[in-house]
């Protein structure tokens, strides 16, 4: 199948060229002609299967057809993402795909200015990509209008709703028109997010393209158990022994990412860092820095597990497992994309072991363990069922007190006896010492 046979126009198609897109992926080849159609759309698919581009060309095409003008402040289509990262990301994508085409497009994110995003909605747009706390500040100050807004698109709404987004998103969806087309496209769905969509889509075409919370079967994964205090040596390690190249680090804390990236530029190993604490522009820099092959390491928070579009990153390392098991998914769909292979592997200690268990429930698949001569951990990590359950390890049967039989009472109590007679001896002589003579 070619992109042309969905139906898209040619300056689409000679955007698709130059990209050396050669064939839709499942998603694509499902979505493209029924949002074309103006269908609702709940769509679930690995990350890296080209949701982003099932959803953008059809949408490019049906706004190039129309010929009013768009308002001033107004919003054709407005697409809503849980990070800074993947708004970047989504944006990028829609220019890239509609560079042949005569379209306002712009990106809203919370951490820089918010001037030059005003400025860009003065003259209107055609698409929108934002977060909701900033599309919000945005909607506060007048600076946005929903009046306009034709499609939806609800980008990662799982991740949104795991972010805390649920208010906001509630706040923006109270304030658009009673019918819009809304598309839902993410990696996997909670029973939150069927719930939602349950309320905003209506006769949807429900696409499935992989098993619901299922990882890449590109990515090879594995676990190496290790005491958490050694994890640092470990890493270092490996880097050395399997000669990794690229290698994205995912840590579970800010704090965490600071202390590895200490480590790893004390080591001479060129690494740079993403989390929460750092400025937007600072996070971009660090990205691009990375996708440059400038820096060999990428440490991040899960702030940067959605988001992160990076060609032919070879592995993906958990220095810690996250707290959220679908998060994982995310993170290890950071390698083998768009057919390609990669390595994502886990360094988890005995406490993590609850964590691991729930990442195995969810994907339906015991993750295997490879132990690494040197660094045997002393705290076992316990092993895990086919079901992804704790195997706990069966309790030793407790040893019977050794007693000694009395035969009464009285002999029990004759050893007191005789000391206490022998204490009133000791004090009686004491007392005839001190008496004078």
């Amino acid at each position: 199948m070619k992109f042309a046979s969905l139906g898209l126009i040619d300056p689409l198609l000679r955007a698709l060229d130059t990209l050396d897109y050669k064939t839709p992926t499942p998603v694509q080849a499902q979505a493209i002609p029924a949002v074309l159609a103006g269908r609702d759309l709940m769509a679930a698919a690995q990350t890296g299967t080209g949701k982003t581009a099932g959803f953008a060309l059809p949408l490019l095409q049906r706004l190039a057809a129309q010929t009013a003008p768009v308002a001033s402040n107004a919003v054709r289509v407005l697409v809503l993402v849980p990070t800074r990262e993947l708004a970047v990301q989504v944006h990028e994508s829609f220019v890239q795909y509609g560079k042949n085409l005569s379209l306002r497009t712009a990106v809203a994110y919370g951490g820089v200015s918010i001037n030059p995003q005003m400025m860009a909605l003065r003259k209107g747009l055609d698409v929108l990509v934002a977060t909701p706390g900033r599309l919000l500040d945005l909607y506060s100050q007048n600076a946005v209008k929903f009046n306009q807004v034709q499609t939806l698109v609800l980008d990662e709404a799982d991740r949104m709703l795991d972010l805390g987004f649920s208010r906001e998103l509630d706040a923006v969806l109270a304030e658009l028109p009673r019918r819009v087309q809304t598309l839902l496209f993410s990696a996997t769905f909670s029973e939150a997010i069927r719930t939602l969509a349950g309320k905003l889509l209506l006769d949807p075409l429900v696409i499935e393209v992989n098993r619901r919370n299922a990882a890449a079967k590109s990515v090879r994964q594995w676990v190496i158990p290790v005491d958490k205090k050694c994890k640092d040596e470990l890493f270092l390690h490996l880097l050395k022994k399997k000669r990794w190249g690229q290698v994205l680090v995912f840590v579970k804390t800010r704090k965490g990412v600071d202390q590895l990236v200490a480590t790893l530029l004390a080591q001479g190993i060129s690494a740079d860092s993403i989390h929460g604490d750092k400025p937007q522009p600072a996070r971009l820099r660090a990205l691009e820095r990375f996708k440059a092959a400038e820096v060999k390491l990428l440490v991040a928070t899960d702030v940067a597990a959605r988001g992160l579009d990076i060609d032919d990153l070879p592995v993906v390392v958990n220095f810690d497992l996250p707290i959220v098991a679908e998060d994982y998914i995310h993170r290890i769909g950071r390698t083998g994309r768009a057919g390609a292979t990669g390595e994502a592997v886990s360094l988890v200690c005995a406490d993590e072991v609850q964590l691991l268990a729930a990442i195995e429930t969810l994907t339906g698949k015991i993750l295997p363990r490879v132990e690494e001569i040197g660094f045997l951990p002393d705290h076992r990590v316990p092993l895990t069922d086919a079901g992804g359950q704790v195997i706990k390890k069966p309790k030793k049967p407790k040893k019977a007190k050794a007693f000694t039989t009395v035969p009464n009472r009285e002999a029990k109590n004759a050893p007191k006896r005789n000391d206490a007679k022998r204490n009133d001896a000791k004090r009686n002589d004491a007392k005839r010492s001190r008496r004078p003579k």
